[in-house]
């Protein structure tokens, strides 16, 4: 049975009500200027972190607004580490001005699921954290090859798991798209929440259980109803007994 578990969503993004999910959470993953935000966005989320004692942390993806970070584009090992890089430094230069210290980096849409399978990309990703900031710590997809690059670097790694987004039997995550994929029942997430926080394992799109290291849980901020899932979430979790904190 787990005892703690971080609590993420994906923020600063301008498609989801920041303010109103930020209580219920204890992590957050800013978007950083390349599929969503800007300056604006960046200063006001930190600002909102800051207030509400939430971790900080980047959320750098591919350079494709029109789709959102969610289509795979095809680049080098190069130039995955310039556009973390890039990224990174661009949010940690606005988050010094906050006075806000960064705590970890999570990759988003097709960069964040092409890490989970890709080495090379994986070992892209954890190679500019290395060298920007190795004390970040990096979020990857539960028991994936994002989390063995980082921690054959010496970084320190957190298992994700998430909340509204349904499994296939190999413990990834089924692709958008396909029957399943997001889960739109609160009482379904919730019932997902609990076997993974409590149990380490969760159901797959198929029926099989797949047992799943949970260190940090997700929550999409731009989902429409993503505050009423964040407090609801929150509140399963502690009325279960699990300590919900930052890493």
């Amino acid at each position: 049975m787990s005892g703690r578990i971080d609590f993420n969503c994906d923020l600063g993004e301008g498609c989801g009500d920041d303010a109103a999910i930020l209580p219920y959470v204890t992590s957050a993953n800013i978007a950083c200027g390349g599929h969503a935000g800007d300056e604006a966005s960046m200063r006001e989320t930190l600002r909102l972190c800051r207030a509400h004692g939430v971790a900080a942390g980047a959320h750098p993806g591919y350079e494709d607004r029109e789709h959102f970070g969610r289509r795979a584009l095809a680049l080098a090992h190069d130039e995955v580490v310039a556009l973390v890089t890039r990224q990174l430094a661009r949010l940690a230069a606005i988050a010094d001005e906050q006075g806000v210290a960064l705590t970890h980096l999570k990759p988003h849409g097709a960069l964040y699921n092409l890490a989970a399978d890709d080495r090379g990309v994986a070992d892209a990703i954890a190679g500019a954290v290395a060298q920007c900031d190795p004390r970040l710590i990096v979020f990857g997809l539960a028991q994936s090859e994002l989390t063995d690059a980082a921690q054959r670097l010496g970084l320190r790694v957190a298992h994700e798991v998430f909340a509204e987004r349904g499994y296939a039997a190999n413990g990834r995550l089924l692709p958008r798209g396909q029957p399943g994929a997001v889960i739109e029942s609160l009482d379904q997430a919730i019932a997902q929440v609990r076997e993974l926080a409590l149990h380490g394992r969760v159901r797959a799109a198929g029926g099989e259980t797949v047992a799943l290291r949970a260190d940090t849980l997700c929550l999409h901020g731009d989902r429409s109803d993503a505050a009423q899932f964040a407090r609801a979430v929150r509140a399963a979790l502690e009325a279960d007994g699990v300590r919900v904190a930052a890493l």
